[in-house]
């Protein structure tokens, strides 16, 4: 679990002794034991009997800090010149201060910790936002019959839900509304619309610039550049940013239902993003499979 030092960052060192003291070296050392990047950490005085460090993170994790002054003093000794007496205290404001905490104290910490992280992720994993796309449902050309169905059934489920108002057919807008939405906390999030292989459509292109690791398997292929063909066929897509699943659904309410008991089992069971993607992607196929006309031999 991460903690923000809310500018609270600098961690002193003293009573000590220095003579002629590598500053980098007594950095890294620090940085080794908290686990961070030479980048992330400095020394910003020394003097003769104390030693202040500068955390450049915004955040850290509690394993990090917790209990962590033994492990510091101890590295901070075999740095050449810098000597540590049994009279030498850490002392840091806010988060950091738990460096200084006891070995007990720091695990029972730790635990407190790790179980208020499992409850925090599992609460955000039950939060849904579900963003309707298109200039059609924006003008009201078209009716968001997706929106009712995916909340009315989400919350079957148990999410808390929330929904926003139609996003355009903007690759920027639309990206930027999901990470805006997973900055706020929510672990599922559902498009609808903007999947086929018109220009126009960016639900996908938005989901990759998110996560270019995503799942976008085809469920049509089409000879790009033929009639409104300006991509070479119609995908899906489902990926993560961060503690977040991103699913990506067609428009038509009648494709958004037919993939739902897909969608619910794999949200159920916790599929990785590539099968739940392939399976969104067969269901939805299965659809344009049985419309196909039959010939008899």
């Amino acid at each position: 679990m991460q903690y923000r030092l809310l500018e609270k960052t600098e961690i002193w060192i003293t009573p000590l002794r220095l003579h002629e003291a590598d500053l980098a070296a007594c950095a890294k050392a620090a940085g080794e034991v908290l686990g961070l990047t030479p980048e992330q950490i400095m020394v910003t005085d020394a003097q003769k009997e104390h030693l202040v460090f500068d955390v450049l993170t915004p955040t850290v994790e509690a394993k990090q800090i917790v209990a962590r002054k033994d492990a510091l003093l101890a590295a901070l000794s075999l740095v050449p010149g810098v000597e540590i007496s049994g009279e030498t205290e850490i002392h840091s404001d806010g988060i950091l201060g738990m460096i200084s905490l006891g070995p007990d104290e720091g695990r029972e910490v730790l635990e407190r910790t790790e179980k208020l992280k499992a409850q925090l992720m599992e609460r955000l994993a039950r939060r849904a936002k579900v963003f309707p796309t298109g200039t059609e449902v924006i003008n009201g050309q078209i009716k968001d019959t997706n929106t009712p169905f995916l909340v009315r059934e989400l919350k079957a489920m148990g999410f808390i839900v929330a929904t926003s108002p139609p996003l355009p057919d903007q690759l920027n807008r639309i990206a930027n509304s999901l990470r805006d939405a997973v900055e706020e906390g929510y672990g599922l999030i559902i498009t609808t619309g903007g999947v086929g292989a018109e220009g126009k459509d960016q639900t996908v292109e938005a989901l990759l610039a998110l996560d270019p690791d995503a799942a976008t398997p085809y469920v049509l292929k089409f000879t790009k550049g033929q009639g409104r063909h300006a991509k070479d066929g119609v995908r899906l897509g489902v990926g993560r940013l961060g503690q977040c699943t991103m699913v990506t659904l067609p428009g038509p309410n009648d494709e958004v239902r037919l993939t739902w008991p897909v969608l619910s089992q794999g949200l159920n069971e916790n599929w990785p993003k590539q099968r739940l993607a392939s399976h969104l992607a067969d269901a939805l196929r299965q659809k344009f499979l049985d419309h196909q006309p039959t010939h008899p031999h």
